[in-house]
């Protein structure tokens, strides 16, 4: 089944039988096959189509079939009334006739049919990635600047996020740093349900108990909705009675308990061992945003998450149970991830909306100068011989996995249209 993308991609490209192009009779000679439009309209602008002795210059439609017009309704459409060309697979209709009743000229594609195949390739893979038997055929340069541009698009698409919890905050860079950060020590599995306590505890009243462990430590805990039953443990009674008091005066609503999922992690990884380290790095962290805004080393950035739960979890992964003795220090992987997911967007979007370029360029180095992560991802392109040197080119990878091949968009990838336009090569040099 031929694809509207791929018929993009081809007109995009102009990797079709151009000789004796022509409409009704009239020759076709295409100047300029116009821009691409990603929103909504006509899919390109601004092209320029020279039929016969006339030049038209104006926007171009791509369709599988001509009747397709009618089927999307472009004939009663006015946006489509500068469209001076329909590019087509299949020419069904004559007659396409826009809003106006002026008919719009039609251009069947004649397309190699190697070309096709190679497509239908990609597109009905079983593999890991759709390329993957042809990955290693793509320039080594060309690879690298499409991870640097797919780099960026990931950080983009993080800053997103951040920007929509700023307005929802008003602007507030600080508190909106709090629940991002929140949202980072929840990693993968409880980040919704931190992101939900940071937003439920505002940042100002945490700060009033800055020089006191026990009462951020009951104010996080309490919110979590981790003191609401009864033990006869020293350490939690203390902390529910200060978190009693706090919920009074600040008319505080805890969280459910069961939103935490503490199943199929390791006790290293339970939420109540997070809560106690984001506990001790407010503690130990004075002025955190502006701190990590001015910081401009990567090992001094790592010097800031180099905290750990306070000593009653030294013994304890939950308050119930006790445990072997062991240090709950935050560790240097999940130092790495939080920078790479939290701390770097963060940096990424704060410089891009004060327009400082400087602060953007270092949120690129750090990630140059961390580990690549190691997850399934990464060591299945490291089999097929792509290097990951650092989170840089890592990200990257997740990136095309996630945005492009799990979605089969060969044609808006760089590997995939470059191994399309080997094949068109190859096609040439056959013929």
């Amino acid at each position: 089944m031929m694809n509207e993308n791929f018929l993009q991609f081809v007109w995009k490209y102009q990797l079709f039988e151009k000789q004796s192009l022509e409409i009704d009779g009239k020759s076709v000679e295409i100047i300029h096959q116009g821009t691409l439009n990603t929103d909504a309209g006509p899919d390109f602008f601004n092209a320029k189509i020279k039929i016969d002795e006339t030049l038209w210059a104006g926007n171009v439609e791509i369709e599988i079939k001509s009747s397709n017009w009618y089927l999307h309704k472009h004939n009663d459409n006015e946006v489509f009334n500068n469209v001076v060309l329909q590019v087509v697979y299949i020419n069904d209709n004559q007659n396409i006739l826009n809003s106006k009743g002026i008919k719009v000229p039609t251009l069947k594609l004649n397309i190699n049919e190697n070309l096709i195949d190679k497509y239908k390739e990609l597109e009905k893979s079983v593999n890991w990635i759709a390329c993957q038997n042809d990955f290693n055929k793509v320039n080594e340069i060309k690879l690298r600047m499409w991870l640097s541009n797919i780099l960026v698009e990931r950080l983009q698409a993080k800053s997103n996020y951040i920007l929509n919890k700023l307005k929802e905050n008003k602007n507030d860079w600080a508190e909106t740093f709090y629940q991002i950060l929140a949202r980072g020590f929840g990693f993968k599995i409880n980040k919704e349900p931190f992101e939900w306590l940071a937003n439920s505890l505002p940042q100002k009243i945490i700060a009033k108990q800055k020089n006191s462990i026990m009462q951020i430590e009951s104010l996080l805990f309490g919110q979590a909705g981790f003191l609401t039953n009864e033990l006869e443990i020293s350490y939690f009674k203390e902390l529910k009675n200060e978190y009693n008091f706090f919920q009074k005066k600040y008319s505080l609503k805890p969280l459910e308990k069961y939103l935490w999922k503490f199943l199929r992690l390791r006790p290293s990884n339970f939420p109540s061992i997070r809560i106690a380290q984001f506990a001790n790095l407010i503690f130990k962290s004075n002025s955190l945003f502006s701190q990590i805004i001015e910081i401009e080393k990567i090992e001094d950035l790592k010097k800031i998450f180099d905290v750990k739960a306070s000593e009653f979890w030294e013994t304890h992964y939950t308050f119930e149970k006790e445990s072997p003795n062991k240090r709950k220090k935050l560790g240097k992987q999940s130092i790495d991830i939080i920078l790479i997911n939290t701390i770097i967007p963060f940096l990424y979007v704060y410089g891009q909306s004060t327009d400082n370029q400087q602060i953007k360029d270092r949120a690129i180095s750090f990630l140059e100068n961390i580990k690549a992560e190691n997850n399934k991802i990464i060591r299945y392109f490291i089999d097929m011989g792509v290097r990951a040197d650092n989170a840089f080119y890592s990200q990257a990878l997740i990136q095309l996995k996630n945005e492009y091949c799990e979605k089969k968009n060969c044609v808006n990838c760089a590997v995939g249209t470059e191994i399309l336009h080997q094949e068109i090569n190859r096609i040439k040099i056959n013929t």
